[in-house]
């Protein structure tokens, strides 16, 4: 009788362990380049102005330990568990990271973890860097594409761990064995009911890729210095894909082209901070409002079709429309679209505590009036939200979001994410200088000659 084939999760751990830089695709090496610049940038803006994250960095600096990794924003080290939590709760609190293109973040948590054990660990390459954060993005967007999702899990802490554990793995250079281990142990971490997201009320949509990167850096760890994982992971009969997703799951599309065909290449960018399933809708109003110069108090109703998901964002409405935190503010759909009208657009300083009470915003927020649109729900791609505007004079303005910037029809340039960088980094609570901007941006571009790429941190502190 045949042996049973091997779990994926040995697929993966040769998957990761194999990856060299020379055979990366020349996309794969771009977004894990991007992605980090990207993700420093993000974690300096939080840092200014998310006080959600105070209570995290507190935690972390109370905690003390070996001075191993360094606390972004904040200034300080930490170990490498503990500045990871820290880093990854401000890289995704402005809900202003990377996505793929069907939704959910992978770099939130790669990223943090990945550069966390490189500080401990020390002269780790830049091209050893790059090599980590595809692997772990290419394993995210495998799992989060070739899974039968309910919406029930928030795929982006439930994946994040692993890719997280595959990118901080791959840093401390793990053996396949300790590699297949530290997924073992990252199950531990992986975790995450979508009430959390879709919830008012909460730091919790905000910081969750801390929980994630300091899950992945301690799994790592713990597998370094010999902790055993499970060998049936993800598809034994308790595993994994039998828990979360009731055993439906695509092993051969998870499978295909492993080792060669590196997913991360398509990761997309945010022009802004907000949650990404929200973006279609924002540029249409954006381009409804410019496009045809209209006054906002000349409006009598903005109209949003939505699909499933959309109406995550307008439940309960009249809260949505007056969001009381930053957090919710980042999901409200009514909020964002009335950002978005008001604005003309929409940036880090319009998600402040005086923003949020902004009255021309709040009245333009009771406006907003979901339509359902059963042809808008989310299946594997998030369709583009529709805006109708009706003005007082009874003409309408109706537009789909289409080519929205930061999606895959209209991606962002090394340049755009070049200035988003400088943007964030200039709403830092300690901004760096134009200098040392500048610096981490073409050293970033450059990852691949550095020799120790943490050496970006350090021009940062």
């Amino acid at each position: 009788m045949p042996l049973p084939p091997a779990d994926l999760v040995h697929h993966l751990a040769d998957a990761i362990v194999g990856t060299r830089y020379a055979q990366l695709p020349a996309d794969a090496v771009e977004a894990a380049k991007k992605s980090i610049l990207d993700t420093l940038g993000v974690i300096l803006a939080a840092g200014g102005t998310e006080p959600a994250v105070q209570g995290v960095v507190d935690l972390v600096r109370e905690s003390g330990g070996r001075p191993e990794a360094s606390v972004l924003a904040f200034g300080g080290k930490a170990p490498a568990i503990m500045a990871a939590f820290a880093n990854g709760a401000m890289a995704h609190c402005l809900d202003y990271d990377d996505q793929t293109p069907w939704g959910q973040h992978a770099s939130s948590s790669v990223i943090p973890a990945a550069f966390a054990v490189a500080e401990r660990k020390g002269g780790v390459s830049g091209r050893e860097m790059i090599v980590a954060v595809a692997a772990g993005q290419d394993i995210f967007a495998r799992l989060r594409c070739n899974v039968g999702w309910r919406k029930d899990w928030n795929l982006s802490s439930v994946m994040g761990v692993f890719a997280a554990t595959a990118a901080a793995g791959r840093v401390l250079g793990l053996t396949r064995e300790q590699m297949t281990n530290a997924f073992g142990i990252a199950s531990m971490q992986s975790c995450g009911v979508m009430e959390m997201v879709c919830g008012t009320g909460s730091d919790l949509r905000g910081m969750y890729a801390g929980f994630s990167a300091k899950g992945a850096v301690t799994a790592a760890l713990l597998a370094e210095k010999g902790t055993t994982g499970v060998e049936s992971l993800f598809e034994g009969e308790y595993g994994f894909f039998a828990t979360y997703f009731g055993g439906r799951y695509d092993r051969d599309r998870i499978l295909e082209d492993l080792g060669v065909d590196y997913q991360g290449g398509g990761t997309l960018y945010k022009l802004w901070p907000s949650v990404g399933t929200a973006h279609s809708h924002i540029h249409a109003t954006v381009e409804l409002i410019t496009r045809h110069d209209l006054s906002v108090d000349d409006i009598d109703e903005i109209r949003v079709y939505v699909g499933d998901y959309h109406d995550l964002m307008c439940r309960p409405l009249e809260v949505r429309r007056a969001p009381t935190t930053l957090v919710d503010a980042r999901f409200s759909l009514p909020f964002l679209v009335a950002v978005a009208a008001v604005r003309r657009g929409m940036g880090v300083s319009d998600f402040t505590a005086q923003a949020l009470k902004d009255p021309r915003v709040l009245a333009a927020a009771r406006k907003v009036v979901p339509v359902q649109d059963q042809a808008l729900d989310w299946k594997l791609e998030l369709p583009p939200g529709r805006v109708e505007i009706i003005m007082r004079d009874g003409r309408r303005f109706d537009r789909v979001g289409t080519n929205v910037p930061g999606s895959s029809e209209t991606p962002m340039t090394w340049d755009d994410i070049a200035r988003k960088f400088g943007d964030c980094a200039s709403a830092a609570t300690m901004p760096p200088s134009l200098d040392q901007v500048r610096r981490v941006q073409q050293m970033t571009r450059d990852l691949e000659s550095l020799n120790d790429a943490t050496e970006l941190l350090r021009v940062l502190a």
